[in-house]
């Protein structure tokens, strides 16, 4: 199976342009390709996990990803799927952040100059001339054609409208992937389904400037069976980073994937073969659950390394009655002198992030969603006492599958 056909078969291929071409491309030798993440966090979400995965199979198959943070296009912000102006971050945050996700992304790809590159567009966009630039770069764009697009059409609907420094966000994403092309021989250009005008875009200018042939893939904006944005859940974005979103409960956003999702979240979280993935497809119930843990452990090990994705299964594990470690689980250190004086449950659903506020605590108990020690609450003043505590551990439980260890100290 060639890399293209692998991208497919996991679902990874929402548009391709010149497919034919790119597959006879790639059988000739490694393909130079690149995907863009702008700095506009100091973490990544599990759903940049799409392109970044697409990346590790391309490289594994012998082409070579160049990962390109935008430390210069972050300074303008990208338009797509955008209400609203992004916030102006300063050149020093910028910098920060893409260090950050640049670690991140290093755990998947091997970025060491050779098998694959990182590289910053402020190295070329920061040091524009810009007469020079739209006498060379800008004379190639027609803003009729730029205004069809979705994003620039959408917003221009607006009230707000769209600023003129956003408006030029696809002329310069089209300038990375000619200097990309230029620079390190790159023909593909990967990114979301939001950003196909931008990669035409890149497309169309090196074939002017140069009279070379590049190409183009999207991936589907994935959205899960019930309809929720990857990677969101009530309580927020599931991160990469550990510090923001732990090993734990990381490992408990798969392990609670829809029975829906499982085998085509296998197929792109995942580097396990296909042949595997799809005879979980004909098991149900149980055996699905079992498909579950894989997912989660396999993507917890990517993200966070083994000993972390062990742990949290072994953790998981014993909130359930199946073992005994629970020191992956996230937990709250109270002190004692709480407990003597009586520490209301109400209180703790709060500090531990089960609820938002008293209001909604109150109605979390009421609703019989609020456990300690696997008991449930039974009224809404009810308080934890030394007389109640086995040990100095308690474990509070919110609905079937949040869990937070409490540490008496």
């Amino acid at each position: 199976m060639s890399a293209l056909q692998t991208l497919r078969a996991r679902g990874f291929v929402r548009q391709c342009s010149a497919p034919a071409a790119l597959e006879t491309r790639m059988a000739t030798g490694p393909v130079v390709y690149y995907v863009g993440f702008d700095p506009t966090a100091d973490s990544l979400h599990v759903g940049s996990l799409v392109p970044i995965m697409a990346m590790v199979h391309l490289q594994l198959a012998g082409h070579i990803p160049i990962a390109v943070i935008g430390g210069g296009t972050a300074q303008i912000g990208d338009p797509s799927g955008k209400t609203a102006l992004r916030r102006m971050m300063s050149p020093e945050e910028i910098t920060a952040n893409g260090g950050a996700i640049l670690a991140q992304i290093q755990r998947y790809l091997v970025l060491d100059g050779r098998l694959g590159l990182a590289i910053d567009n402020a190295d070329w966009l920061n040091h524009l001339d810009y007469l020079s630039f739209l006498r060379t770069i800008g004379c190639y764009f027609k803003i009729n054609e730029m205004i069809k697009m979705d994003a620039v059409r959408l917003r221009l609907e607006r009230e707000d409208g769209l600023s003129f420094i956003e408006f030029n966000y696809q002329v310069l994403q089209a300038y990375d992937f000619l200097m990309l092309h230029q620079r390190q021989g790159c023909r593909l250009q990967m990114g979301g389904d939001d950003q196909w005008g931008n990669i035409l875009a890149g497309v169309d200018l090196i074939r002017k400037v140069t009279g070379e042939e590049s190409h183009a893939i999207t991936f589907p904006l994935l959205v899960t069976a019930g309809g929720q944005k990857m990677g969101k859940t009530e309580s927020g974005a599931i991160w990469l980073d550990a510090r923001r979103t732990s090993p734990y409960d990381f490992y408990q956003y798969w392990l609670n994937t829809d029975d829906r999702d499982v085998i085509r979240f296998l197929a792109y979280f995942t580097l396990l073969p296909m042949t595997e993935i799809v005879r979980w497809a004909a098991h149900s119930g149980a055996e699905l659950r079992a498909a579950k843990a894989l997912l989660a452990f396999e993507v917890t090990r990517l993200a966070h390394g083994d000993g972390p994705a062990a742990q949290a299964q072994a953790t998981t594990q014993a909130a359930f009655g199946d073992g005994e470690d629970l020191s992956a689980m996230p937990t709250l250190m109270v002190e004692r002198i709480r407990i003597q004086s009586g520490l209301a449950v109400i209180d703790l659903l709060c500090e531990v992030g089960f609820a938002p506020s008293k209001g909604a605590a109150r109605r979390l108990i009421l609703q019989g969603g609020a456990y300690v020690n696997g008991a449930p609450v039974s009224t809404v003043d009810a308080i934890i006492t030394e007389a109640g505590l086995d040990g100095n551990v308690l474990l509070l439980r919110c609905g079937k599958k949040r869990y937070h260890r409490i540490v008496i100290q």
